[in-house]
């Protein structure tokens, strides 16, 4: 079977409570047939059946999780064979400790892997089974600060159309003083340049405003950055590319998220297009101040 003719197949994993359910609605609603909990040795089988009664062009997401046990441990070895076929991408979903925790207890429900302890030490335990598997993931999403409808965008975003050969980038622009995005693949900091923030005139303007994207763009060393870290980039790209990683993320920080992340962030995501790259750009502290 050529597997540039037939669907995606799209495999959604990660920590329980970082919205896994939610995911595989999106998915279903994309289009995607969809099957829950399923032992990773039977992906083989799922793709065949669904080949054989839906036609090889059906697009097939399937979740697995730490219910499913042994068979977990299978996962990697399953989709490293490409026994399926298909090209299959490989979802993480992810959060903080203290959101899954607060989600749990919400919805009443203990950890799989609790046992008699804790449900932080069933988290534990989880972080310790998943990481491999985290590592080697296609695309990670930190669903700390996202509800629902933001986590559905985002996978509609990654898998709401045919396109299954071009890179995605999403420039993400954040404050150092709230945490670096956990999903980031790569990170910028631009506290080397020059604040805003203390020029009465820009403080209450974003890195959106034109005012304040010139004054950051026209300091001494801003403009040798961005020429210098293009060129990374694209070459990082590339290679993502050959390896069959079909998504990048790169986080841009200042102090607050407000002003030089954002006009630096819009910037590189304004030159990866022009080079052809389908890139977007998300600013994640944005309006906190």
């Amino acid at each position: 079977m050529d597997a540039q003719s037939t669907g995606e197949l799209v495999v959604v994993t990660g920590m329980t409570g970082a919205g896994r359910s939610t995911a595989a609605k999106e998915l279903e609603d994309l289009g995607y047939y969809v099957v829950d909990n399923l032992p990773p040795s039977l992906l083989r089988d799922v793709v065949r059946l669904v080949d054989e009664n839906r036609g090889v062009q059906q697009p097939i997401a399937v979740v697995v999780d730490v219910r499913s046990g042994a068979f977990f441990q299978s996962l990697t070895a399953n989709l490293a064979q490409g026994a399926t076929g298909r090209k299959a991408t490989l979802v993480f979903l992810e959060a903080t400790d203290d959101v899954l925790v607060r989600r749990q207890e919400a919805a009443r429900r203990p950890h799989p892997l609790q046992g008699a302890g804790r449900l932080l030490d069933g988290l534990q335990r989880e972080r310790v089974v998943l990481g491999d598997v985290r590592s080697n993931a296609d695309l990670v999403i930190d669903t700390s600060d996202l509800n629902v409808h933001q986590l559905t965008d985002r996978i509609a975003e990654a898998f709401g159309t045919a396109e299954t050969t071009q890179l995605k980038v999403t420039i993400i622009s954040f404050g150092f003083k709230y945490g670096i995005p956990v999903d980031a693949d790569f990170v910028a900091d631009m506290r080397f340049l020059p604040n805003p923030h203390w020029v009465p005139e820009l403080r209450p303007l974003t890195g959106r405003d034109e005012a304040v994207a010139h004054y950051v763009k026209s300091q001494p060393g801003a403009s040798e950055f961005l020429d210098g870290y293009l060129p990374v980039l694209q070459q990082v790209a590339e290679g993502y590319l050959a390896e069959g990683k079909r998504f990048m993320t790169v986080a841009i920080g200042c102090t607050g998220g407000k002003h030089r992340s954002v006009a630096m962030s819009e910037e590189i995501a304004t030159r990866l297009a022009l080079l052809g790259y389908d890139v977007r750009a998300t600013h994640r502290d944005l309006g906190r101040e």
